[in-house]
């Protein structure tokens, strides 16, 4: 399994919050491999990891990450890491 991490500066943390849940999340459970997504907030940025079953389909997901991010954020960065455990 492979994750997706990404941080993101949050501009407007309403209108950011409400186009997380209404265009972000459900796009990215639509995504192929997906298995579990994270989205947390702090003072002025977020913090997000989503798991993939594949490296290649978290690449594929990293890749549209600065494609498809509400104008109410700034991507700061993108990491895909391998899971090496859970709980």
């Amino acid at each position: 399994m492979h994750a997706v991490m990404v941080r993101v500066s949050v501009h407007d943390r309403e209108a950011a919050t409400a186009a997380l849940r209404e265009e972000v999340v459900p796009g990215v459970a639509q995504a192929p491999g997906f298995v579990a997504g994270y989205w947390t907030a702090a003072e002025g940025n977020g913090l997000s990891l989503v798991m993939f079953d594949t490296e290649e389909q978290a690449r594929a997901a990293a890749d549209r990450v600065r494609q498809s991010v509400p104008d109410q954020v700034t991507v700061e960065d993108v990491e895909v890491r391998e899971v090496v455990a859970s709980a």
